[in-house]
């Protein structure tokens, strides 16, 4: 099972998010350490009735456990741009975003526009999907980057732009617009 084509339920800011939209997306929270088995919130109760009931835990395999560890999520300092990446895969999604998009394609199915995507090797893309990168992790500060295998994606005040090193393909997301190289 890829982590790409999976069904991932993370607690992200007090909520669960659940969507696998296309077969390239993911989304994931990870503690600013190491990742973790997701623990999902208990529905609002009274605290007597939540204390005798356990916590909700998304049920993973070793397989997945070892995708997750090396999944990295950030967001800008502002908290507009939400990412995620891996050794394969690197997404980006923006909040409020006033962009101009090429046509949805006719087999797009979920959400259209509201991020980039690149796979390693590929040129990237503009995502279809029906969940998002939103609050993937701890704020990524100006300047910093963040690589995991060939891909790797850099905070700055104009933006996020992330690069496949070994095909030089990437992309730069910020609220205003998007480029593709």
């Amino acid at each position: 099972m890829t982590l790409r084509c999976a069904v991932v339920m993370l607690a992200v800011a007090g909520s669960v998010l659940a969507g696998c939209g296309d077969e390239k997306s993911a989304t994931a929270t990870p503690s600013e350490s190491s990742m973790s088995r997701a623990t999902a919130p208990n529905e609002p109760t009274s605290d007597a009735a939540s204390a005798s009931r356990p916590p909700k835990t998304v049920a993973t395999t070793e397989a997945d456990d070892e995708e997750l560890a090396d999944l990295v999520g950030f967001t800008s300092p502002t908290g507009a741009i939400g990412c995620v990446l891996d050794d394969t895969y690197v997404r980006c999604d923006v909040s409020e975003q006033a962009w101009t998009l090429p046509p949805r394609p006719a087999d797009c199915e979920f959400d259209y526009g509201q991020g980039v995507s690149m796979s390693a090797g590929e040129p990237a893309e503009v995502v279809c999907a029906g969940d998002t990168t939103a609050n993937a992790g701890p704020p990524l500060a100006y300047g910093q980057s963040v690589t995991v295998g060939s891909l790797s994606c850099e905070s700055a005040e104009t933006g996020v732009t992330c690069r496949d090193a070994d095909s030089g393909h990437g992309f730069t997301v910020a609220r205003e617009t998007y480029t593709i190289f």
